[in-house]
């Protein structure tokens, strides 16, 4: 048996605004039951969780789930941090400590355009290093998530051969999404067959044939080739489950509960 673990990126609500944020005992009534092992969330959908990691701790315990990663959102626009920036990623790296086995997700948030590329590029890779390098200084693992925005400067194939040639390995993994992916043109197979050994953390997401986002298997992407994929070669950390569909921002609890069928029925046999 392999130790692919599966968890339930809070995204999922996250697009639904204020209205899931702090509310996990809410949001762990419908991952536990769906099948999943764990959770990753930003911060702020913590809510008053995040003011104390005990509160967190004792109620994972009551549904049995681990957090697998916490997802730090920054700006990095400039070639250092800024002073804003260290301190959120301080508070963050004090907080992903009381969990030992805490994946550190960055992820940037996308600009407006992809203007001044080129430099805008450096300036992402000078500061996800450094982030990653503090990072493991304190007992953390961490990578870096893409996404792909119009705006984000990290979105085409060109664009991930730039990061993933700079990225400073040794302190810092590759994150892989399925969804922004397919969405940047890309043949997701390839990609993580190419980036195979800087994988340290996974996110799934579907998408149609025309770009939308929609719910896992009802889209492209083959899930089950993936994880059989990860699974022969070795691959032993999260791989975290989301839907951006317009359907899950309206009701992410129904997604989420057919996501999870979709787990049991067709990847938990596979690993």
């Amino acid at each position: 048996m392999s130790q692919i673990k599966f968890g339930c990126q809070f995204y999922t609500w996250q697009m639904s605004g204020n209205r899931y944020a702090g509310k996990l005992p809410d949001i762990l009534n419908i991952v536990k039951p769906a099948g999943f092992a764990g959770i990753e969330s930003e911060p702020w959908m913590l809510g008053s969780y995040y003011d104390d990691p005990a509160t967190l701790k004792d109620l994972l315990a009551q549904f049995n789930l681990q957090l697998g990663a916490i997802a730090f959102v920054c700006n990095w626009a400039n070639p250092h941090e800024t002073e804003e920036e260290k301190s959120e990623a301080e508070r963050v790296f004090k907080y992903a400590r009381s969990f030992p086995r805490a994946h550190l997700v960055l992820v940037q948030a996308p600009g407006k355009d992809r203007s001044n590329l080129y430099q805008r590029q450096q300036n992402l890779i000078s500061c996800v290093n450094a982030v990653a390098a503090r990072a493991v200084d304190q007992g953390l693992s961490c990578s870096y998530h893409p996404n792909s925005p119009d705006g984000s400067v990290i979105r085409i194939e060109d664009d991930y051969k730039i990061l993933l040639d700079e990225l400073n390995s040794s302190v810092v993994g590759f994150a892989p999404d399925t969804g922004h992916i397919a969405r940047g043109d890309m043949d997701v197979v390839k990609i993580l067959k190419t980036y195979r050994p800087l994988i340290k953390h996974v996110h799934f997401k579907d998408i149609t044939t025309s770009g939308g986002w929609t719910a896992m298997g009802a889209g492209i992407i083959d899930f089950p080739g993936i994880v059989t994929m990860l699974k022969d070669t070795g691959y032993a950390g999260w791989i975290m489950i989301e839907e951006e569909s317009p359907e899950a921002e309206v009701d992410p609890n129904t997604a989420t509960t057919k996501n999870g069928e979709y787990l049991r029925r067709s990847l938990l046999p596979i690993v």
